[in-house]
């Protein structure tokens, strides 16, 4: 697309934001950016009587709590609401702004950048996929499974092994003080082993639906 396949349109801007941290030793950097990325597409193709504009993730994201392990990178909580922020203001020729996160370290960044963006007076929504599982929320189970059905070639499952498996909010306070590695010395908070590729395309099936149906009740109430 060029401008000028936008200008006499109000699409509504559409963006995967995601992290580049440590997913332990057998799911790549970029695993959340991935997977939001690959709701994006399912999206857009599903819902065609919306103008949906899909653009680039934002690729790096609050990822502070796994600065422990190398290769990890964070741009912060404050920044990651900033240019959340800032990208909705540049889209006021558009009909509103969605960002669809992978990260459950971006939760606190989206949210005040929605506060800021909605106070503006500007249209915005954001989505997060959930879980009911609380054992498992980094580079375990789901997140593995996920990964095997979007591309399995990029998963070291010869490298994939048991994490902390304690329910979440039994470490929180410890990895917001400490970080993830004080809770799991693996960075793994979950169990990879039993991974398959058809439980992550039944999850990715699910998080379809419920962004699908988020986005429609979004566009048709109007502030």
């Amino acid at each position: 697309m060029t401008s000028a396949d936008v200008v006499d349109r109000r699409p509504i801007v559409i963006v995967p934001v995601g992290s580049w941290e440590q997913h332990g030793a057998h799911l790549p950097f970029d695993t959340d950016t991935v997977i939001a990325v690959e709701l994006v597409r399912r999206v857009v193709e599903r819902l065609t009587d919306i103008p949906l504009f899909p653009t680039d993730p934002i690729a790096f994201g609050n990822s502070g709590e796994h600065g422990d392990f190398p290769g990890t990178i964070s741009i912060g909580r404050e920044t990651t609401t900033k240019v959340l922020v800032e990208i909705a203001r540049s889209c006021d020729w558009a009909d509103g702004v969605v960002f669809v996160n992978g990260h459950g370290g971006n939760a606190q960044a989206i949210h005040d950048a929605m506060e800021i963006i909605r106070f503006e007076g500007r249209r915005a929504m954001a989505w997060s996929p959930t879980t009911t599982d609380s054992h498992d929320t980094h580079a375990g189970h789901t997140e593995t499974s996920v990964m095997l059905a979007i591309d399995p070639s990029r998963v070291r499952m010869d490298r994939a092994v048991k994490g902390v498996t304690e329910p979440l909010d039994q470490l929180l306070d410890l990895m917001r003080e400490s970080g993830v590695r004080a809770a799991s010395p693996n960075g793994v908070l979950g169990d990879p082993r039993g991974a398959d590729a058809t439980h992550g395309l039944a999850l990715l099936d699910d998080w379809e639906e419920s962004l699908s149906s988020s986005i429609h009740l979004w566009h048709r109430v109007r502030p």
